[in-house]
């Protein structure tokens, strides 16, 4: 059974730091590309960052401007988002999910205040 399980999120004031964790299970973790996604108010679900299979090749979405990390470990299964500089208008709920599939993580909340 696949599963996607995001941890670290919270409470943050603009500015702040957060990294968040996608721990994977019951695939080839190696072999599938990871994306992050977020749902924030007034705005459709958006990509946020995705990595490749191997971690060689990354994409963001235009809004991060250089302020997150996507990164993985496929000794472990786990896959990363690094966010800095965190803005209110980031708070929302961030998932993860296997490339390609409809394998998704329930999220993580992120809440960034002024």
């Amino acid at each position: 059974q696949v599963q996607l399980v995001e941890s670290g999120g919270g409470s943050v004031q603009s500015g702040g730091s957060l990294r968040l964790s996608c721990a994977t299970s019951g695939y080839i973790f190696k072999i599938y590309g990871v994306g992050w996604y977020r749902k924030v108010a007034g705005r459709e679900r958006e990509l946020v960052a995705w990595i490749s299979s191997s971690g060689l090749n990354t994409d963001y979405g235009d809004f991060v401007k250089g302020r997150f990390a996507v990164s993985r470990d496929n000794a472990n299964n786990m896959a990363y988002l690094q966010m800095n500089s965190l803005k209110p208008e980031d708070t929302g709920l961030y998932f993860c999910r296997r490339s390609g599939t409809e394998d998704w993580g329930k999220g993580t909340l992120i809440t960034v205040s002024p």
